[in-house]
């Protein structure tokens, strides 16, 4: 059966690309679906026309297919697949639109999933009423030294799991990857509660969200297992993008002082760490086959909707903890996005620590 893809939001010139606002995802995606035989790229929707054509011109699509509506775009095409790769904020309402449509059959977005927590939901409640597939670019799931590290554990390499530490550059944009992964290794058990505190005293806005300098926090999942996070000018706290500390050892993702290794294990008893070899897979590329296999079979994607929440929540929730200056039991019942609120209210504003 071959579907028709579409894009929402191509963005500029991949090979120009600004992080923090705009790193052209879509190329990305379309990568992955030309990889798959029964997928074709249909059309892709900007509102930087010139954007659309360049991108249309790479992944040969016609010029009667580019569009500046994406709205318009899905009643003329009516794809099967949509991947929306804007600016964070404008996810939720471009998401609900097409899911909402009676059109597409599948909707893949980038992360994080939004604005806000209210929003997050209300994306996947709506996927669920209308049936739609709904899926998110956590593609470090299908990354070989993330899910060889999840091989080993599972394989009781390290005994029982204990506790998962993540380090990362922040716990928004950056951390919606890891705590997706935290949560991975965890069995994805539910998150029972959280706790945590931010500095915010330089602006750091990324694909039009707020995201704090460094964060601490602390969550406690159902089946007993420990989340810890240390991000931004913290990172080395941990010393790895994940650290599993199991009863019998450790393994460690991406340790800060072995940049050439990127999975190592550490057995009890065992007098250094061992190198663990990998392979070098296009994980975005892993995702899209993944999500569009999903579709044909009617399984739930791993990169799927309630996943994602679940990240989500314990993201918006150490936010919540700083807010509210104490633990924060789940579900979080907010409905924005704590940190921005912060800022929009005054509350919190970047500041020289010198002056």
């Amino acid at each position: 059966m071959t579907r028709s893809v579409a894009f929402v939001g191509t963005g500029p010139d991949p090979d120009n690309t600004v992080g923090g606002e705009s790193f052209a995802m879509a190329y990305r995606h379309a990568a992955g679906y030309r990889t798959i035989e029964d997928c074709e790229l249909e059309a892709c929707a900007d509102l930087v026309r010139e954007n659309a054509e360049a991108f249309a011109e790479q992944h040969d699509i016609g010029e009667g297919s580019v569009y500046r509506d994406y709205e318009a775009m899905v009643a003329d095409v009516e794809p099967d697949i949509v991947s929306v790769c804007t600016p964070v904020p404008t996810h939720a309402s471009i998401v609900v639109n097409l899911v909402r449509s009676g059109v597409v059959d599948a909707v893949h977005c980038e992360k994080p999933m939004a604005h806000t927590w209210g929003d997050a939901r209300h994306m996947a409640q709506q996927a669920d009423r209308f049936d739609v597939q709904l899926t998110f670019n956590h593609q470090r799931r299908f990354s070989d030294p993330w899910r060889r590290a999840k091989e080993l554990l599972a394989d009781g390499e390290i005994g029982t799991l204990e506790r998962v530490e993540m380090g990362g550059s922040n716990f928004f944009d950056h951390g919606t990857h890891y705590v997706d992964l935290c949560n991975f290794y965890a069995g994805e058990s539910p998150v029972e509660w959280v706790i945590g505190q931010f500095d915010y005293r330089d602006e750091d806005v990324r694909y039009g969200v707020h995201n704090e300098n460094h964060m601490l926090a602390s969550w406690k999942y159902a089946n007993g297992v420990d989340g810890f996070a240390s991000t931004g000018v913290g990172r080395d706290v941990v010393g790895a993008a994940h650290r599993l500390v199991g009863t019998n050892g450790q393994i460690e993702v991406k340790p800060s002082d072995a940049p050439e290794t990127p999975l190592r294990i550490r057995r009890a008893g065992d007098p250094s760490w061992e190198r663990i070899l990998t392979d070098d897979t296009n994980a975005i590329h892993e995702n899209v086959r993944h999500v569009v296999d999903c579709l044909g079979s009617d399984t739930e994607p791993e990169t799927g909707a309630r996943n994602a929440l679940s990240a989500t929540e314990v993201i918006f929730a150490a936010y919540e903890s700083a807010r509210r200056r104490g633990r924060v039991d789940l579900p979080l019942e907010v409905e924005d996005h704590p940190l921005e609120s912060l800022v929009d209210s005054g509350d919190v504003a970047p500041f020289d620590p010198t002056e």
